[in-house]
């Protein structure tokens, strides 16, 4: 499964401006790509102002992303700010290119920056099927809380969208190898770069491990479209030879 990290800065609150940006980044990709990743927030920014930059599940957003996982034929995602029932959600839409959606909405929120009094957390994890491969999408603060990230289901991939700031850059480089360790997957981890309104630096650092920590892509702190090849063989072979998955704990998560 040939994987596009779109690693970019973020056009604060202006939806619009984001998605011809990303739309232009993706544009560039010269091969066929099974799945593209945008960062957390990506049509806004990580706002904690929600009610001006709310989408609906029918929005201009969720229908861009569907044209372009038609045209592109693949998968996109990345979390946007989404409005349904009178709540907030900090939602991850993954995209077929058939124009099915699945969502996730965000577990951990993150409530050093007052996330928890803004948005409503998620209630359940998500794992889609797609060409092959079981991905668990995540979101940013999840990578955090190993329990949660837990492969109980014989998932290939852990995914995590994030706006991750650059004085806490060298938890985000351990956590996505100790993730990728533990649950003999492939991670992505998809961060943002630049400077937002509140001057919170973000260095990037998006990247792809295999199933033993090894890092696949280079590590940037600019701007960068990153290409990585995951091949389902090596890791069930890997899985056969070390049966670590098979020694793990039962447990229940409770939400």
């Amino acid at each position: 499964m040939k994987t596009a990290l779109i690693q970019t800065t973020l056009i604060w609150e202006n939806a619009e401006a984001n998605r011809q940006h990303f739309a232009e980044k993706i544009n560039s990709i010269t091969e066929n790509v099974d799945l593209i990743v945008l960062p957390e927030m990506f049509s806004t920014g990580f706002s904690m102002q929600p009610k001006p930059i709310a989408e609906t599940m029918a929005g201009e957003t969720a229908l861009w992303m569907k044209s372009l996982a038609e045209t592109k034929n693949a998968a996109i995602t990345g979390s946007i700010v989404i409005s349904e029932n009178g709540h907030f959600y900090n939602r991850l839409l993954f995209v077929l290119p058939s124009g099915e959606i699945h969502h996730y909405d965000k577990r951990h929120l993150f409530s050093l920056a007052g996330e928890h009094e803004t948005y409503s957390k998620g209630q359940q994890r998500l794992v889609v099927d797609f060409r092959g491969f079981k991905i668990c999408p995540l979101i940013c603060y999840d990578l955090r809380f190993p329990v949660f990230s837990r492969n109980t289901e014989h998932f290939d991939v852990l995914l995590y969208v994030a706006n991750w700031p650059k004085p806490r850059i060298t938890a985000w480089d351990a956590l996505l190898k100790a993730r990728a360790i533990e649950n003999m997957c492939y991670v992505i981890g998809v961060n943002r770069v630049g400077e937002d309104v509140n001057a919170h630096q973000y260095t990037g650092h998006s990247q792809v491990l295999d199933f033993l920590g090894n890092v696949l892509t280079e590590i940037a702190e600019k701007e960068t479209v990153l290409i990585a090849d995951l091949q389902k063989g090596p890791l069930l072979e890997t899985r056969s030879k070390l049966s670590f998955l098979e020694d793990r704990d039962n447990f229940e998560v409770l939400f």
